[in-house]
């Protein structure tokens, strides 16, 4: 039997997954396709760390890391939905949890001064943020809105906020002494092994990072961002939002970018604080409330403090004196700075010039925002967008053409690879990179607190992007540009491996061209305006940020992406689309019996994967399941089955049943296997006479509070029985 992966991961996506996948896997049991579930949630990862604390029944196998083994072999094929990138607030609620649950996890040691905590902060290391990307992702990325999604968009156009040409919205950042403007690169010659070292002023060598091989052909870059610029820069941003009376807001990237973004974020809350914490920053450190975990943090943990009302009262203070901070709810006084893991650059950018260059404000109006990012590598990106839009006014999903993307990620490639290569500078002096034979290949002049960083990225990963990025330009006869700035070092020696690489693909009548970031979003824009596709090609950080920014303004979400990953080594990698909004849908699930997520890129990704195992393993029913998925998934669509907003209508349980639906109706009808037919069609009848019984007994439950026995950690029993509360439909599914 064919065998497919689906992983188990968090939050709406997780809970999505009781409903769908008995039935997924009941209609791909009749073509020989079994389904196995991998549990790579973020509990899962944190309790497989630490076996040796637990009973045995509570021991959980290191399943990422088996997954990671797995995309080795030619035939992996894996459907990844959407994971939490964890920041370190949210670490240290999913261990709470499991402590809850019984687990003995110990607890995040934000400072490890043993040894053993060390030990702990290494096992949370392999944890945190997007722990899960560079172990699978060894392929680069094919993302692109669907044929049927972009139709319905056309058909049945998102609301679009209007702009207005004096908008006071704004996008800065620093341009200079940050990641940009230090970056050093070099192409390693051959084999060889790096380590990265802090030189102090008096001379002393402390190794930040020992020896780590390096290949042949590999780009390996190094930078630093100024602390003392940033919080100069944050000030006067700070004082600029004030004096025009717009919101602030700043936008970062603190999962993904786990070691630097925290601490950056942390900056902006004490320059936001700075009073408050001159005065009792002591007495915070003292009692462990670091400001990279937030206001939110800060706040929460004030209690304990002797003096807590008092700092209570200046942090107030501080908010009424500064400008007014953009709010992630208003309701409930959570700010921009209260949780770093709230307001994510790739989601929060689009979905503020989704709505005419509007943030929320404390008053839960819209208002005028800055947008302060920053580092100026690709923030350049979203004001070219925003000035764009005051120029040209809101974008038309009704006629607006498409940007999909050819992603470079593959073995860690680029800045999220860096991690493990990130440091917050100890002391004034200088940070090396140097090769085996001791020669400095990369320096640079730093402070006390500056926040530096290297990262990788192999010649191979390089060579399939651009071979990749050629045949995507073919097979879709589209333009393809390649995001890089021939000024910026990293991406200057991209561009001499495109020279060196181009010449020997066939490249006759394609349309390929290189332009610095700003300058082709700008060029895309203005194409799709005209209704014209134009394919991004990109690094991986800009292949993060595009893949949610285009499909936001064309189709209203980046979660009905088609997302392919070709792994290098022959398999297939089929994503399912973003979870930025995933938090919100579980609070209204518990809250309400209500679940909005939309699974409609899990029906993609699943078309996808079936075609690449018929493909692979020759298994001609696992076509006929691709195919006839298409047709439901069309039907779906057309007949607006996605999940509603509010209760009353269908959630994502029905959108679940419709596609059954829908999808047997197609199996039934099929004419390439009259046997499978034949399978199908009582099924198929029966839950087309049984339609207003299901829906009647999906939308009862709606209203209620449910309890999941868990947020990072559900149990099974309880979230299977909230997610599948059609006993009618339940026993059609079954009993198949």
């Amino acid at each position: 039997m064919s065998k497919i992966i689906y992983t188990r991961t968090d939050e709406a996506p997780l809970l999505a997954t009781y409903s769908l996948l008995p039935i997924i896997s009941a209609y791909a049991a009749k073509a020989g396709v079994e389904f196995e579930s991998s549990d790579i949630s973020l509990a899962g990862r944190i309790i497989a760390q630490f076996p040796e604390r637990l009973t045995a029944e509570q021991r959980v196998p290191d399943a990422l890391s088996e997954l990671g083994a797995l995309t080795s072999d030619p035939g992996a094929n894996i459907i990844k939905l959407p994971n939490v990138s964890a920041s370190v607030p949210q670490l240290k609620a999913a261990v709470a949890e499991l402590q809850a649950l019984g687990y003995d996890i110990p607890d995040y040691p934000e400072a490890p001064s043993t040894d053993e905590e060390r030990d702990f902060a290494a096992r949370f290391d392999k944890v945190k943020g997007s722990a899960v990307n560079p172990v699978l992702r060894q392929g680069n990325s094919d993302r692109r809105a669907p044929g049927a999604v972009k139709a319905y968009a056309k058909a049945h156009p998102h609301s679009m906020g209007a702009w207005s040409a004096d908008s006071k919205t704004d996008v800065v950042t620093m341009g200079h002494d940050d990641f940009f403007s230090n970056e050093k690169s070099v192409t390693i010659a051959a084999d060889d092994s790096i380590r990265i070292e802090h030189v102090a002023a008096d001379g002393a060598v402390t190794v930040l990072k020992g020896d780590f091989p390096v290949l042949a052909g590999e780009i390996v870059d190094g930078t630093f961002l100024s602390v003392a610029k940033l919080e100069a820069f944050l000030a006067d941003q700070i004082a600029a939002a004030q004096a025009s009376g717009v919101l602030f807001s700043v936008h970062l990237k603190a999962t993904m970018m786990k070691v630097s973004d925290p601490i950056i974020f942390g900056h902006v809350v004490k320059t936001f604080f700075k009073p408050v914490f001159e005065k009792y920053g002591a007495d915070l450190a003292a009692a462990g409330l670091s400001a990279n975990d937030g206001l939110g943090a800060v706040l929460a943990g004030l209690d304990k403090l002797p003096n807590g009302a008092e700092i209570r009262a200046a942090f107030d203070a501080g908010l009424a004196a500064g400008p007014k901070l953009a709010m992630v709810n208003s309701d409930k006084g959570i700010t921009n700075l209260h949780v770093p893991s709230d307001v994510i650059v790739d989601a929060s950018m689009p979905a503020m010039i989704r709505i005419g260059g509007h943030m929320w404000g404390p008053d839960g109006a819209e208002a005028d925002t800055l947008a302060v990012i920053p580092d100026s590598s690709y923030a350049g990106v979203y004001k070219t967008v925003v000035d764009d839009c005051k120029v040209n006014g809101k974008l038309d999903p009704a006629t607006m053409g498409t940007v999909p993307n050819v992603g470079l990620m593959a073995q860690a490639a680029e800045e999220y690879g860096s991690h493990n290569k990130t440091f917050e500078v100890p002391a004034d002096g200088i940070v090396r990179v140097v090769n085996s034979a001791g020669e400095t290949l990369i320096e640079h002049q730093v402070e006390a607190g500056d926040i530096w960083r290297a990262c990788q990225t192999k010649d191979a990963p390089i060579t399939n992007w651009i071979e990749l990025a050629v045949q995507r330009a073919r097979l879709s006869n589209t333009p393809a540009i390649f995001w890089l700035d021939e000024s910026r070092a990293h991406d200057a020696e991209l561009i001499k491996k495109i020279d060196a690489y181009l010449p020997s693909l066939d490249t006759d009548g394609l349309d390929l061209a290189v332009l610095a970031p700003a300058a082709a979003t700008q060029k895309s824009l203005d194409r799709i305006r005209k209704g014209e596709d134009t394919i991004s090609v990109t690094g991986n950080v800009l292949r993060d940020y595009l893949t949610d920014l285009f499909p936001i303004l064309e189709v209203g979400t980046s979660a009905k992406m088609l997302s392919i990953v070709p792994l290098m080594a022959g398999g297939g990698l089929f994503e399912t689309g973003a979870g930025g909004s995933a938090p919100k849908h579980v609070q209204q699930l518990v809250e309400e019996d209500y679940l909005r997520w939309d699974s409609l890129g899990e029906f993609f990704a699943l078309a996808a994967s079936f075609e690449h195992l018929a493909q692979t393993t020759g298994n001609a029913r696992a076509q006929i399941l691709a195919d006839t998925l298409d047709r439901a998934t069309g039907t779906f669509l057309n007949e607006d089955r996605s999940p509603g907003r509010k209760l009353g209508t269908i959630d994502n349980r029905g959108s679940h049943f419709y596609l059954a639906l829908y999808w047997a109706q197609e199996l039934a009808r099929q004419s390439e296997d009259a046997d499978l037919a034949a399978v199908f069609g009582p099924l198929a009848a029966k839950l087309a006479a049984d339609e207003q019984e299901i829906v009647a007994e999906l939308l009862a439950v709606q209203g209620s509070h449910v309890d999941l026995g868990g947020y990072y950690r559900p149990d099974d029993a309880k979230a299977e029985a909230v997610m599948r509360p059609s006993a009618t439909l339940n026993a059609a599914i079954d009993g198949f």
